[in-house]
């Protein structure tokens, strides 16, 4: 077999099997991430990202007595309309504040998160975050809080269609080499 035949058969096999070995860890990686299961913290931190119904979430378990503060990330032009309103939620006994991360990222999300906590003295927070964001947020939030650490996604599913979640995987997976790489 010539040396150009092997190398198109390796390119076919590797074009054809990275997706694949992509698509099936990530699905178990990262589409069926560990939550962890629900308990009192001192604060609720809802991550920043799609309006996904992440920040309702969150304000439905401050609600619920599942903790007094609700801290939303808040990354979003002061146009938005979501955050405008979730923002300034009343809930009787619960503070709610919104938070621009520096930087705009995980990583300035469980900063933020470490800052407050020393300033009120948080020891257990509940973080909300897409399902599939579950796994990178722990470990950054394990790297950057010094705190307990409860992990929830949205209660909600993701339609995106096989290359949506190729995207999604190959993106989550780059970003979990950058968190590692940059630590906190």
């Amino acid at each position: 077999m010539s040396r150009i035949r092997k190398l198109m058969i390796t390119v076919v096999v590797v074009i054809v099997a990275f997706p694949v070995i992509l698509g099936i860890s990530g699905y178990f990686l990262f589409t069926r991430a560990d939550m962890d299961p629900l308990t009192k913290a001192d604060a609720i931190i809802v991550l920043g990202g799609e309006h996904d119904g992440r920040e309702d979430y969150g304000l439905d378990l401050a609600r619920q007595g599942y903790a007094p503060v609700v801290a939303m990330s808040d990354p979003y032009p002061a146009w938005d309309p979501v955050m405008a309103t979730r923002c300034n939620a009343q809930i009787p006994g619960v503070l709610v504040m919104c938070l621009p991360p520096d930087p705009a990222t995980t990583q300035g999300e469980a900063k933020f998160t470490q800052q407050l906590a020393k300033s009120f003295g948080w020891k257990k927070v509940i973080v909300i975050t897409w399902r599939y964001h579950l796994p990178r947020s722990r470990y950054i939030f394990h790297q950057c809080f010094d705190g307990q650490v409860v992990m929830r996604g949205v209660p909600r599913r993701y339609d995106m269609g096989v290359l949506g979640w190729e995207a999604q995987y190959l993106y989550q997976t780059g970003a979990f080499v950058k968190a590692a790489i940059l630590g906190c």
